[in-house]
């Protein structure tokens, strides 16, 4: 441990499995002190040494309530990583409007409301760090069957940009991660289900998603984490606005 995040307080959303648990395990590695937050409180045992909370970034008054809570306790967040999101499978005909509404919900609003919610006590402090987890299937590269999932991370691009032109000169920095496809339970589940609905295998459907990364094998949470631990670090003070490609080329 070289304990890049020592003395920071940091929020991961969505920390219960995948790419935010790999990333709420890295900062307590690097000497956060982690608030790990997830809708199913369950998924969060196990991460020893963080504090672990139920919360539903779907529900304003839940993050607020949080915000003012943790507020009162620890002051600032210094790092705060939202990684809550979902993967809807499709083109435009299979996205209706609940589906439509449920995506910008969960992929891009619940961002807007950790950041609304968090963001005064950081600029009350002069500093922070915010990083969003995007995505390759983005504004970065459109992707078969990812119609509202691309246009939601590509918002949150947007989003990131905004939020980072905004508060540029009041210490807070944003940032976000674009990862290619990564190994996670998530993906298991869409593995099942697209297998079900196409009628090929698990294994035919899992090495269909290995054949459209470059290198020729997933990307680990861990990969993902790395990133994150740099852009809620010091060392990357001089990085604001940007997004941060992890894809294994994927994007080439």
């Amino acid at each position: 441990m070289s304990e890049r995040l020592k003395g920071k307080v940091a929020l991961v959303t969505a920390a219960g499995q995948g790419i935010g648990r790999a990333i709420a395990e890295a900062f307590l590695r690097e000497g956060a002190v982690v608030h790990a937050t997830d809708l199913d409180i369950g998924k969060l045992e196990g991460l020893e040494g963080a504090k672990t909370r139920k919360l539903d970034v779907m529900s304003s008054t839940d993050v607020e309530g949080f915000a003012k809570q943790l507020g009162a306790r620890t002051g600032s967040v210094d790092v705060l990583v939202n990684c809550a999101g979902f993967v809807h499978h499709g083109t435009i005909f299979e996205c209706d409007d609940k589906a439509w509404d449920f995506s910008f919900d969960l992929n891009v609003r619940s961002m807007h409301r950790m950041i609304r919610a968090f963001l005064p006590a950081m600029l009350e402090k002069g500093k922070g760090a915010i990083v969003n987890i995007a995505s390759g299937a983005s504004s970065i590269r459109g992707i078969p069957n990812r119609y509202v999932y691309g246009t939601t991370k590509a918002a949150v691009i947007g989003l990131t940009k905004a939020v980072a032109a905004d508060f540029i000169l009041k210490g807070v920095r944003c940032n976000a991660i674009a990862p290619g496809t990564v190994q996670s339970p998530s993906l298991d589940e869409r593995i099942v289900t697209l297998a079900r609905t196409t009628g090929k295998t698990p294994e035919e459907t899992r090495q269909a998603f290995i054949a459209r990364q470059p290198m020729g094998r997933l990307g680990t949470a861990e990969e993902i984490a790395a990133a994150a631990v740099y852009l809620g670090s010091d060392e990357s003070a001089f990085t604001t606005g940007t997004t941060v490609v992890v894809d294994g080329g994927f994007s080439l």
